[in-house]
């Protein structure tokens, strides 16, 4: 079995969703073959050095699940791309780029965090075309902590309130980009989160069946997990 999830957004400020991630690891995903955690586990990650809980657990708990033999493979979201080098060495996990095909039992997959997809929201998309430049990212990460900590409660507080003045449209994914995305990685299935909108979207490209799968975030009262064997696939709460 292949487990994916995404945009978990884990923090201090959040308790019952670190410990909700953390009974999941030991259990659910303990004998799977793999699971892929599509970006967003982590509400800000300002440095892999940051030792702010619940960091420590997460670390420790994933390792314990790569060393019992599942694969953990993390796509960095939007919240959590200066994921690096040590966290990976720490935690048995494999990062993955903005774009991913894997085989997924005989079909090819793309996978995805989402918000690439949103093209509609340009000073978004201008804003991450500047932020993963591997000098910005130098130059974040040389701060000092306590000033990258206060710079990273800053972003989330100004992304909140510049979420509530953009429409809903804006923040989804363009229809047209999914399209000539999955063409130019020869897929038909997708999976991805960021939106918050779970869901299943079927449609054609080129005449072709597709369809698109929207990861649901995690959340104080439950979590979902997409789960696929050779034979089904099926959403679990957790």
């Amino acid at each position: 079995m292949i487990l994916f999830i995404s945009d978990l957004h884990l923090s201090l400020e959040k308790p019952e969703i670190p410990r909700r991630f953390l009974n999941f690891l030991e259990n659910r995903a303990a004998g799977a073959e793999a699971l892929y955690i599509l970006g967003d586990l982590f509400d800000a990650w300002i440095g892999d050095d940051d030792p702010t809980p619940p960091n420590g657990k997460i670390r420790r708990q994933l390792k314990q699940l790569t060393d019992s033999g599942t694969k953990v493979y993390l796509q960095p979201g939007n919240r959590d791309f200066l994921l690096g080098e040590r966290f990976c060495r720490d935690t048995g996990v494999t990062l993955l780029g903005d774009y991913q095909v894997i085989d997924l039992y005989g079909i090819p997959t793309l996978l995805t965090h989402g918000d690439l997809l949103c093209t509609d929201d340009l000073p978004y998309q201008a804003f991450r075309a500047k932020s993963h430049t591997p000098e910005w990212m130098r130059s974040v990460l040389s701060k000092p902590l306590l000033l990258r900590l206060l710079a990273a409660r800053w972003y989330r507080l100004r992304s909140f309130w510049h979420k509530r003045k953009k429409s809903q449209e804006i923040m989804d994914v363009n229809q047209q980009t999914v399209i000539r995305v999955m063409q130019e990685h020869a897929c038909k299935r997708l999976i991805h989160g960021h939106t918050h909108r779970p869901a299943v979207h079927e449609f054609r490209i080129a005449g072709d069946a597709a369809r698109r799968f929207v990861l649901a975030a995690w959340s104080k009262e439950a979590g979902q997990v997409l789960c696929w064997t050779p034979q089904e696939y099926r959403i679990e709460t957790i």
